[in-house]
């Protein structure tokens, strides 16, 4: 039997946002637009570090502040990841990547598990710390978003850092690369001795 086409598009709409994603799991063109730019450029980091053709249109309440925004991205970006591999087989499952921006160094693990685990260890200031307009309290939450609606298993262990720049974006690509990865294509069926993922 062929394998499901790789692909996955989201419609979200709330009273706070309106999203629309729709990704491929093969490189392609970034467009990305949600109001808030050093988000847009992270989304952009995972298109291109995770080798997805990847669509992203938000718009949110950004008034109040971006958190419905970047939660509620991260809630349809990760259904429209777990609709392209809906059909786990002839993947590989597994991704691990180690990243360095400058001074910052961050290593993350992804594994296509069905289930949805995040590990944290990125010790990143709380209390409104902002790159932009962008609240770096809202790293964490986009990515559990994700990880919740990808149903996936990521853990990301910032290994050092200064610049919150630097360490911020160094999550976003080695996840994105991990990511990449997990979703390559490798013979020998589904990988998992259950039979179901």
């Amino acid at each position: 039997m062929k394998p499901a086409a790789r692909k996955g598009a989201v419609s979200r709409r709330t009273k706070e946002t309106a999203v629309e994603v729709a990704l491929a799991l093969a490189p392609g063109e970034a467009s990305i637009a949600t109001g808030v730019p050093f988000f847009d450029h992270m989304l952009d980091q995972i298109a291109r570090h995770g080798g997805l053709t990847l669509r992203v249109r938000a718009e949110g309440d950004l008034a109040v502040d971006a958190h419905h925004t970047v939660e509620d991205v991260g809630i349809a970006l990760g259904e429209a990841l777990r609709e392209a591999t809906a059909d786990k087989t002839g993947l590989a499952r597994y991704g691990h990547a180690v990243v360095p921006l400058d001074e910052a160094l961050v290593e993350a693990v992804v594994d296509l598990s069905g289930r949805p685990h995040l590990t944290w260890n990125a010790d990143l200031p709380a209390g409104k710390k902002f790159i932009g307009n962008f609240d770096v309290d809202l790293s964490r939450d986009f990515f559990q978003a994700l990880v919740n609606h990808a149903r996936i298993c990521v853990h990301v262990n910032v290994r050092y850092g200064r610049n919150l720049h630097h360490i911020v974006e160094a999550i976003f690509k080695a996840t994105a690369r991990a990511l990449r990865a997990a979703t390559a294509p490798q013979a020998g069926g589904l990988p998992s001795t259950k039979g179901t993922l």
